[in-house]
């Protein structure tokens, strides 16, 4: 069974981008063995820290899965900077890091209309400049997203049905 890595990009922990997170691990339930990463433990990024333990288990996550899932919101039309000080973490050395060919699949959300499309434009961009292999399928963007989730998890069926189906195609071809 394939390995996927979730990443949410908030720390908080009634945010739309964990609650998408939850209601699409549920859904890879008996598909895909997933483990959530915790990026708000991560130090601020400073290449003088050469030996943090968290720093080394986040590298060693990102090693150990098949595909990353990243699940972003939208910040200032960008990602989070937790999220992008998580990958800077696991982006060295350049272009030899830990991200080199790994397959990823974003989903980005946001409480507009947009669904978090620039954030996730910007991620793409990010990891193609760190080698790894973002998914290339239709884009999941959960438009109005702080509205759609109860009980900490996204409930809107089409949105997640869609999700199901391009993560299916990105752990066939893991």
């Amino acid at each position: 069974m394939k390995s996927l890595l979730f990443v949410p990009g908030s720390l908080r922990a009634a945010s739309s981008s964990r609650a998408t997170a939850r209601a699409l691990i549920a859904r890879l339930e008996g598909k895909a063995e997933t483990v959530t990463a915790d990026t708000g433990v991560l130090p601020h990024y400073n290449a003088d820290i050469a030996d943090d333990p968290k720093v080394a288990a986040w590298i060693a996550q990102v090693a150990a899965a098949d595909g990353v899932v990243f699940v972003t919101p939208e910040y200032n039309y960008s990602v989070p900077g937790v999220l992008k000080n998580a990958i800077d973490w696991a982006s060295r050395p350049a272009y030899a890091s830990v991200f080199k060919d790994k397959p990823c699949f974003i989903v980005s959300v946001s409480g507009g209309p947009l669904g978090g499309v620039r954030a996730q434009g910007h991620l793409k961009y990010i990891l193609s400049g760190m080698l790894s292999r973002p998914f290339a399928d239709k884009e999941i963007l959960v438009t109005s997203a702080n509205s759609k989730v109860e009980d900490g998890m996204l409930t809107d069926a089409a949105i997640l049905d869609f999700a199901e189906e391009s993560l299916t195609r990105f752990l066939g071809s893991l």
